[in-house]
């Protein structure tokens, strides 16, 4: 992705800043706005309906920014043509990047716009923002009827949407996209080959060899930026250890980096690498993604926003089809867990000088209309319930079943977005452990101490999850 998701997806996970470009934490994200308060509400308001919840003036301006990555952007005019129907006389101006850190945090503190894309490589620390009162609680928009379906904007989302957007008991940050995250494989080489798609670690290192046979790697990431493979090894540890321990992880609980099953699951991918498995080069997203559509590799892992960001390089007869993450077997606690999740956050800054537009806006994004619009065009679940109903494509279909068959447990990781030091840390260890600069017990240890200060720093404001 032009980066998430992720996300952070992105985030459905929604991803977290790149290593390197990541922002210090806490103090200095927000420089002017930082330990300020937000002004008084400038909602531009009107008066309210039930078909204007938010009381949205006419002949009044709304600013979106849209961040322009493996998603695109058409979308996001489909949602501008949707919410100018019902509101003609309402300027949308709205305009797309990639720098949404560089070019909308100065503006936070005085001239924020009013809808905010914050996604991508170059994005803006959720927890510093939701801890300096820089974007506004969202929880009325939850409660507003929604646009096209009976119920309210709640009633409409999928699982997990409203807990992923939440932060210190508040609804902060709409996850746009509904993304899942898996091993994505050539269903027609695996055909012709007569290869089955493992289903562990140990039938992956079974099928390898005869992967190389072919003149491919078995595997390919991004190793450039570092929230890439952290996916996949909180993944495994999820799988491996089971939910209460990521849980417990998120919660910085003693220890728990140490609980029953972490280890192993990270001795895996350490095998990975010391076996040679992985395509040699540091390749980042794209590279990466083309690499394995070019036959270069077996099996990437990535969120179903690949097929969107590559659309242009797919070969002829490359069959996309995404596979569960490989669990380790019999020891396994959720071994049928799916790693699947909101991501690709959109925040309304506190001081936005429209926020009932700009909370009206989001409630036509999630509308029935513009989330359908959303799957069409980018081959991606939106977060809306039924969005991919009739959308006909094989790649979206293969994520459909992977969901059809997955637990009420969906893995879900929230120290990266409830700590930015951690976040940082965390990503720096997956590169260096997919690098094999650091052993899975040396990655435990760093990660135990990491936790250990933020738990221990009571500068930090803690955050917990009990689900």
């Amino acid at each position: 992705m032009s980066v998430n998701p992720d996300l952070n997806r992105r985030t459905l996970l929604r991803r977290a800043a790149a290593a390197g470009l990541l922002v210090t934490p806490a103090a200095g994200l927000l420089s002017a706005c930082a330990g300020s308060t937000p002004s008084p509400s400038t909602d531009n308001a009107g008066e309210k309906s039930n078909d204007n919840p938010f009381g949205v003036q006419e002949n009044s301006a709304v600013k979106v920014v849209i961040f322009n990555g493996g998603l695109g952007d058409a979308w996001a005019q489909e949602d501008k043509a949707i919410f100018n129907a019902k509101h003609p006389t309402v300027t949308v101006n709205m305009s797309s990047t990639q720098k949404i850190k560089t070019e909308e945090q100065p503006k936070m503190a005085t001239t924020p716009s009013d809808v905010v894309m914050n996604s991508g490589a170059d994005m803006m620390d959720v927890s510093t923002l939701v801890n300096e009162g820089a974007i506004e609680p969202l929880d009325d928009l939850l409660a507003a009827p929604a646009w096209d379906s009976p119920g309210t904007v709640a009633d409409t989302l999928l699982p997990g949407t409203v807990n992923d957007g939440t932060f210190q008991g508040k609804f902060y940050v709409v996850n746009l996209a509904y993304t899942v995250w898996g091993n994505w494989y050539n269903a027609a080489l695996f055909s012709k080959e007569g290869w089955t798609p493992p289903k562990t670690f140990e039938e992956f290192f079974a099928l390898a060899p005869k992967i190389k046979a072919k003149g491919m790697a078995p595997y390919v990431y991004d190793a450039v930026h570092g929230y890439y493979p952290r996916w996949a090894l909180m993944a495994t540890i999820w799988k491996s250890a089971g939910k209460q321990a990521v849980i417990d992880i998120d919660n910085l609980k003693e220890n728990a980096w140490r609980a029953e099953g972490v280890l192993p699951a990270l001795e895996q991918w350490e095998k990975v690498v010391k076996d040679k498995l992985v395509l040699p080069g540091r390749l980042d997203h794209t590279q990466s993604q083309q690499a394995w559509l070019d036959g270069k590799a077996a099996f990437i892992q990535v969120g179903t926003w690949l097929k969107n960001e590559m659309a242009a390089t797919i070969p002829p007869g490359f069959e996309m089809k995404i596979s569960d993450y490989w669990g380790l077997g019999a020891t396994d606690k959720a071994p049928n867990d799916v790693y699947a999740g909101a991501g690709e956050n959109i925040v309304v800054p506190s001081k936005a000088p429209n926020k009932a537009a700009a909370k009206e806006f989001l409630r036509a994004v999630l509308s029935k209309a513009g989330s359908a619009k959303f799957a069409e065009l980018t081959k991606s679940l939106a977060s809306t319930k039924g969005s991919g109903d009739n959308v006909d494509d094989p790649t979206l279909a293969s994520a459909n079943e992977l969901m059809k068959n997955a637990p009420k447990d969906l893995i879900s990781t929230k120290f990266w977005d409830f700590y930015a030091d951690l976040d940082k840390e965390s990503q720096n260890l997956s590169q260096e452990l997919m690098a094999g600069r650091v052993t899975a017990a040396q990655f435990v240890d760093k990660m135990q101490a990491a936790a250990d200060k933020v738990a221990k720093d009571s500068s930090i404001k803690k955050q917990t999850r009990n689900a």
